[in-house]
């Protein structure tokens, strides 16, 4: 699955999922340099996101740390588990610590963000 996913220069981690969406996360690297997750501020479902700037907020033992809309759009579902459990960012950053999906408004945006090959090479994880 990983090959499939898009990042952002700030560590998100974005999932096309062909149906006008996406799912977005941080990135392995990322949650490593954060460090043990203990709270996740969720967007709202149905607010809004532009591309570049800050929907939500990760803190972890060492730091917040501001998340990036990687798409200009409308959240349309969060995953609530991270209200009980920010632990799975760093159990599962891929899949079980997805934070939100969010309705793209312009899919050529998706071409501004780098490819998993790119960004491991960019960032050597």
């Amino acid at each position: 699955m990983e090959s499939a996913l898009m990042f952002t220069e700030t560590h998100e981690w974005v999932l096309d999922n062909g149906d006008g969406t996406v799912t977005v996360g941080i990135s392995n690297q990322a949650q490593l340099l954060l460090g043990d997750v203990v709270f996740v501020d969720l967007p709202e479902v149905g607010g809004s996101t532009e591309a570049g700037e800050t929907f939500s907020l990760v803190e972890s033992v060492k730091a917040a740390s501001d998340l990036y809309a990687p798409v200009t759009g409308e959240i349309i579902e969060i995953n609530e588990e991270l209200e009980d459990s920010p632990e799975l960012i760093n159990e599962s950053p891929y899949s079980a610590g997805w934070i939100a999906k969010i309705k793209f408004a312009d899919p050529a945006e998706l071409d501004d963000l780098m490819s998993s090959e790119d960004y491991h090479a960019k960032n050597q994880e």
